[in-house]
């Protein structure tokens, strides 16, 4: 008998045979990937990917033997000699199914390392035929190539991992817990129960209802793009919502993927979708945490089980969706395989990130071309990203179908607001500003800013304060109290950072932002009389602060005051919003929106100028390393104690859980803080590990609780000068 798992003092007769898991996986291989109709690319891949474990030498190790052993290069080499032209591109998969996607050298290596394997009598190898529309592929071959790989990677490993869990949980009396993996009518019920509770009237309720109706009644369209133009407080989270369960409804759809840019609006739209389809239905995922499972051990991959998006609806952010298409690790190409028919909802569109936005681009459109998914972009300033709005580059997407009732009328209607430029102001300026102000909000788009403006108003009456160096349940809290007072008609004199912008539902009858684009201006206003309760329109004042501004955030207010001065009656206008994209594309050049260096030595400019070179060898480690949202990543740390930090309690009972359940309940009392920052906070002594003998180092706590105000968040003045930090 050859075996795949061991089990520890127990008999041989209860140990997992190789042939049960390479089936077992096979199947589960398969069934993820039937949706993009891969299955049985995926099912061979199952069946081969742990051929090494026939090596005596494995055997001798789930004996008892310590020395070590690698197991994933036979199978891999197997495909890679036997495969033809497919099975050569898609030997990685198994070379690197317990880490991440070799590039083409490592993949040679790990290739020319492993032995060559005789097939087992159960295993009946057929060399695998390419999909036909990647034969049919032409000039985006390259492209097509490298993603279906990617999701067949994402398919086997995420099979591997289940499969293996479910196999320890089974023998350890602990089957796996099921959990709804797909929307269902019930669902789509349980919003209509809710939306049923809404008994507000008025006009701007009425528009709000008149919206979600119409957003409803296209969803028996076709999959494919969508756009939801609605303007702030027009009601767009549960439009997109409503057309999302009754698109999946309609065509067989699996979930909803809402994608958002910023982490601490994740927490406000998934405790929105908690509240109408229940708590099971929904994951909160951001990129605080990343269990990357590079280690090859089992108890390595048991500990990362669980990591897919295999749920209802998933409300993520744009890092962590976009950053997973183009990933190598494991961890994040495991939730490939549940975008495939799926709902696919990009929220607040216009902050795709500029430098990688042609790759964003293609690789939406290959999820809509390949594997059946739509696409809905939602937004009050839509991006111009489509060949017929002029976007100019290749991958300008193509066949957009509006959702939203005449936008033009119902910005028309829900106008609430006036835009000034006040020109120039020092922060004393904007102190006196907010004192005779008794509800006023303030943005600006630096975090130290932020807070040393916030000090300044300190002792005024109602002073508060949001930023990222706030954990999520100190935001929350923040934004109830704020909320209350504002109902109330008690003094509440706010300093933000632009974190506020996207999605938070929050009403000031004057908001104060530091210049900007007009896209960031239009989400600072929608906190401006968003209800429309006042008796005249709310205003806006826009600034120049006395602090440069970064040069990315200068571009973009550079155009932004050249269009508040060709629009002056009304900035935000769908006219106005048309003029500045196509003022801010003008002024890029199709490789300035692909801008990321790809390989070491002599790199390559542009990710898919990298994929295309490559061609059926994908720098996928080079790639991943590129494919980079947020610059040198952002470092979590976790808050302890205090009103907004987790308890010893909370932690005595994670201590033996997964760590994938771990990093999700900790999200919560974390804040993520720029590498230097991370460094420096260690070289003081204010961190330290977090249960290192069940996780090693992976949850760095805040041990210094000086640091943490409850007032303002993380005090980092003593550790960085943060400059032109933006959030």
């Amino acid at each position: 008998m050859i075996y795949a798992h061991s089990l520890d003092g127990r008999p041989k007769s209860e140990w997992e045979t190789l042939f049960a898991h390479s089936m077992r996986v096979g199947s589960a291989a398969s069934m993820r990937a039937k949706p993009a109709g891969l299955a049985e690319a995926a099912r061979l891949l199952g069946e081969l990917h742990d051929l090494g474990k026939i090596k005596p030498g494995f055997q001798a190790r789930l004996n008892g033997s310590t020395v070590p052993i690698s197991h994933s290069g036979e199978g891999a080499r197997f495909l890679h000699e036997k495969g033809g032209t497919f099975g050569k591109m898609l030997a990685g998969c198994i070379a690197g199914h317990h880490s991440r996607l070799p590039n083409p050298d490592n993949l040679a290596r790990r290739l020319a390392e492993a032995e060559a394997i005789v097939l087992p009598d159960w295993l009946n190898f057929t060399t695998p035929a390419a999909p036909a529309r990647l034969l049919s592929a032409g000039d985006t071959l390259a492209f097509q190539a490298q993603f279906l790989v990617r999701f067949l990677y994402g398919c086997l490993t995420d099979a591997d991992d289940r499969e293996t869990a479910a196999f320890y949980g089974e023998a350890g009396g602990s089957p796996q817990t099921t959990l709804p993996h797909r929307l269902t009518t019930e669902h789509r019920t349980a919003f209509d129960t809710y939306m049923a509770g809404f008994t507000g009237v008025g006009p701007i309720n009425n528009l709000r209802a008149e919206i979600l109706t119409k957003a409803r009644a296209g969803a028996a369209q076709s999959p494919g793009l969508f756009t939801l133009t609605v303007p702030t407080g027009g009601g767009k989270t549960l439009a997109s919502l409503g057309f999302g369960l009754d698109h999946a409804m309609h065509h067989n759809l699996a979930r909803l993927i809402y994608v958002i840019p910023y982490q601490s609006i994740v927490e406000q739209t998934a405790d929105v979708f908690r509240r109408v389809l229940g708590n099971d239905a929904v994951l909160e995922q951001h990129a605080a945490f990343d269990w990357d499972g590079i280690d090859e051990t089992e108890t390595e991959q048991r500990r990362v089980a669980g990591a897919s998006w295999d749920v209802p609806v998933v409300v993520t952010t744009a890092v962590q969706f976009f950053e997973s298409l183009y990933a190598a690790r494991k961890k994040r190409c495991r939730k490939l395989p549940s975008l495939a028919r799926s709902v696919i909802v990009i929220d607040e569109a216009q902050t795709l990130p500029r430098a990688f936005l042609r790759p964003c681009l293609a690789a939406l459109s290959e999820l809509m071309d390949g594997y059946g998914a739509s696409v809905v972009l939602c937004t009050a300033t839509q991006p111009a990203l489509t060949r017929e709005a002029g976007f100019p580059a290749p991958e300008a997407l193509v066949g957009a179908r509006e959702l939203a009732p005449d936008p033009p009328r119902l910005y028309a209607a829900l106008r609430r607001v006036t835009v000034r430029d006040i020109g120039v102001q020092t922060d004393e300026d904007l102190a006196v500003r907010m004192h005779a102000a008794p509800q006023a909000l303030l943005i600006v788009d630096n975090r130290t800013q932020a807070r040393q403006l916030f000090e300044r108003i300190r002792s005024e009456d109602g002073a508060a304060h949001l930023s990222t160096l706030m954990t999520a349940e100190h935001r929350r809290a923040v934004l109830g109290e704020i909320r209350a007072r504002l109902n109330a008609k008690t003094p509440v004199r706010l300093v933000s950072t632009s974190l506020i912008e996207a999605g938070v539902d929050i009403d000031f009858p004057l908001v104060m932002r530091a210049a900007t684009g007009i896209d960031s201006l239009a989400q600072a206003a929608g906190r401006c009389n968003r209800e429309g309760m006042l008796d005249t329109l709310g205003e806006m004042l826009v600034f120049r602060s006395e602090h440069p501004a970064p040069p990315v955030v200068e571009d973009y207010a550079a155009k932004g005051r050249e269009v508040l001065a060709n629009y002056a009656d009304d900035p935000l206008s769908l006219e106005a919003v048309a003029a500045y994209f196509a003022l801010l594309w003008r002024s890029y050049d199709s490789p300035a929106l692909d801008s990321a260096s790809v390989g070491q030595g002599a790199p390559i400019a542009g990710i898919l100028a990298a994929i295309q070179r490559g061609g059926m060898a994908c720098p996928f480690e080079d790639i991943e390393r590129a494919f980079q949202l947020i610059p040198d990543g952002q470092r979590t740390v976790i808050i302890r104690d205090g009103r907004f930090g987790v308890g010893d309690q909370i932690l005595q009972d994670l201590r033996h859980r997964s760590p994938g359940h771990v990093a999700r309940e900790l999200q919560r009392f974390s804040v993520s803080i720029p590498p230097a920052l991370y460094r420096k906070l260690w070289g003081a002594g204010a961190l330290a590990w977090w249960a290192t003998d069940r996780f090693d180092e992976q949850f760095a706590m805040l041990t210094h609780m000086a640091l943490y105000d409850d007032f303002a968040g993380l005090a980092v003045d003593q550790f960085e000068e943060l400059g032109s930090t933006i959030i």
